[in-house]
């Protein structure tokens, strides 16, 4: 908790976490900031269970090199054009970079990709593309290490509505994203927004803000990416194709480790009709899908505006977001 608003949150997370038998703990401001130092900290919950840091690269090369030992071959750089029911299966016509179209017969198919374009409109009403943008500093001196007291090397999120999360790599930089959830009207998704000038400029000043004692520290890099974002915040799940397609979407920039149950989820829809996770809510419910355009980006960008605004003032949610939260509808990254 960065604000006063915003420390009784932090106690009822905490709370709820030791109600499900985690391992968490209120601290107050002198004992986060002997965890991390920074003025702006006022309490936190420091979570010691349920939670692990993966380095997210090596993790999809470790996944990509187990599926290859197993005979799965992977296309890279290659789109898929339309998916259609064939015969007793499921007809993928796919086109790599400058290439001739090319069709896939399969029993079955599983789709993940929730940000992009999907020739699934169920998909499509579901989720939008949202833009978020990361820093990447130099390698933190042994003084800058020190003057943080980082020992621990925990991953770090704030809590207010645009939040940033932070993390140090194996060589002692910091990377600091979030904050910005940027869409761009009409689900404009294009390489050329991966960098975002006014972003990165207000991350900067976020960083050194929280961080004072870092002042004249550089950052070596800088790259942005599109997610896919649900009015519920997480995973959904569907089928399609008289149950011959499954798909899991809108994972709102959880699915690191999420998309590994995403994807039993979805084996258990296409091949286990009696597993026992079909029957969870979180599979059966369906995520209310977003409005259709115009009023989509009308409403997205107006949401957007409203929860700058409840940030600004002590977390106070106005008449929009608590319309919103009434419908369980919402928008984040």
């Amino acid at each position: 908790a960065d604000a006063e608003w915003q420390v009784e949150g932090i106690a009822e997370l905490v709370d709820l976490l030791q109600k499900y038998g985690e391992t968490a703990e209120l601290l107050d401001a002198e004992q986060t900031r002997a965890e991390l130092d920074s003025p702006t900290y006022l309490a936190a919950a420091n979570v010691r269970s349920g939670e692990a840091l993966i380095d997210p690269a090596r993790l999809v090369w470790g996944l990509a090199e187990a599926c290859q030992r197993l005979g799965v071959r992977i296309y890279e750089c290659t789109k898929m054009v339309s998916l259609k029911r064939s015969g007793a299966g499921v007809s993928v016509m796919t086109q790599a970079a400058d290439g001739p179209e090319t069709e896939i017969r399969s029993n079955a198919v599983l789709l993940g990709t929730g940000a992009f374009q999907s020739p699934l409109k169920a998909i499509n009403r579901r989720v939008v593309p949202v833009y978020d943008y990361v820093l990447a500093t130099e390698p933190l001196s042994a003084q800058h290490m020190d003057s943080l007291r980082w020992r621990g090397r925990q991953g770090v999120a704030d809590s207010s509505n645009q939040f940033h999360y932070y993390r140090l790599t194996q060589d002692n930089r910091i990377v600091w994203g979030g904050y910005d959830a940027v869409f761009y009207n009409w689900g404009k998704v294009d390489p050329k927004l991966d960098q975002r000038p006014e972003s990165h400029l207000r991350l900067a000043e976020h960083f050194f803000t929280t961080f004072p004692q870092l002042e004249g520290l550089e950052f070596s890099h800088r790259w942005g990416g599109v997610i896919d974002t649900s009015t519920r915040f997480s995973v959904g799940f569907g089928t399609a194709l008289d149950g011959r397609v499954a798909y899991a979407v809108g994972y709102t920039g959880l699915g690191v480790g999420a998309t590994r149950f995403g994807a039993r989820v979805c084996l258990d829809l296409l091949y286990r009709p009696d597993s026992e996770l079909l029957g969870l809510d979180l599979v059966k419910k369906q995520m209310l899908p977003f409005p259709p355009e115009p009023i989509r980006t009308a409403g997205i960008q107006y949401t957007r505006r409203a929860i700058a605004k409840a940030d600004a003032h002590e977390g106070r949610r106005g008449a929009w977001l608590r319309t919103l939260d009434a419908l369980g509808l919402g928008f984040d990254s």
